[in-house]
């Protein structure tokens, strides 16, 4: 090397002020994490600046976060204030994750040590006739971690589409088609009734297939349902409200006559945890 790069160390000596390991560096270096400031293009060995310390020790202590490349990328990349918003930011997202992962745990130790009874009995189920309505409707694939963010956007473009057809004429609803959770997709429709089918269907006209919109009459149909707090729409604590309504269903001799739904009666930003806010149903008839 010329005297330019007297300056460089080379790859042993930079991990030992690093305290990392030359595997670990030349791993940073193939995942785009930290590039060395010189490679001898003859023999290929890697050189380091001594200035390069502080972001390899960063590095490596944001992958024992299990922080995803990309947002390692991110962090090491940012200044100051900024890299710490951009770590706090992720670590909201993991204590989120993990409280939900705490909460499916004890629901599943729940449902494994026999007290399911005792989580059902948390819910009242009642019965409603509901008369045919028509509904404007949008439908996504989704996994279970981008459903609510879509629910609320998906309600309220069609809340706004409404004002075209006659107003909402009843409470919003999603149906699931097919199961959503982390593994499966659905779909899952959300829809809207509205007053005015011609204008309705003039609406779902005008949409093409964009975000797939459409239009439909949903029958008359018998619904059996328990009323959820806000605190309880969260995964897992949904699914036992769901399991409640079909373990009920079982007791009084009737089956689903179709899809599963969550009915939105009331004001979500409004709401406080445990204030009443969706009805989780099932169409029914007799065995």
């Amino acid at each position: 090397m010329t005297s330019v790069h007297e300056d460089l160390l080379t790859i042993g000596a930079f991990a030992a002020r690093a305290r990392l390991s030359a595997k670990a560096l030349r791993l940073y270096d193939r995942l785009g994490l930290l590039a060395p400031a010189y490679v001898d293009e003859s023999s290929g060995y890697r050189y380091y600046r001594a200035a390069q310390v502080e972001r390899a020790r960063l590095v490596a202590l944001l992958r024992q976060l299990d922080m995803p490349l990309a947002r390692i990328a991110e962090v090491a990349g940012a200044e100051g204030a900024e890299a710490a918003r951009l770590l706090g930011a992720y670590w909201a997202d993991v204590e989120a994750r993990v409280a939900g992962q705490r909460t499916l745990a004890e629901y599943l130790r729940g449902r494994l040590s026999g007290r399911s009874d005792e989580m059902y009995g948390k819910f009242a189920v009642e019965t409603v006739d509901v008369p045919a309505r028509v509904v404007i409707t949008e439908s996504r694939h989704t996994l279970a971690d981008e459903l609510p963010a879509w629910i609320g956007a998906a309600l309220g473009r069609l809340e706004a589409a409404a004002q075209e057809c006659g107003g909402v004429a009843a409470a919003p609803f999603v149906v699931y088609h097919a199961e959503v959770s982390m593994e499966s997709d659905g779909p899952a429709q959300a829809c809207v009734p509205v007053a005015d089918e011609a204008a309705a269907r003039a609406w779902a006209g005008r949409q093409g297939r964009g975000r797939e919109t459409g239009v439909r009459v949903e029958p008359a149909a018998r619904l059996a349902y328990v009323r959820i707090t806000k605190a309880q729409v969260a995964h897992p604590q949904i699914l036992a409200a769901f399991e409640a309504v079909e373990e009920w269903l079982g007791r009084e001799g009737l089956e689903p006559s179709g899809p599963c739904r969550e009915i939105y009666f009331a004001d979500w930003a409004a709401a406080g945890p445990e204030d009443p806010v969706c009805d989780v149903a099932f169409p029914v008839r007799a065995r």
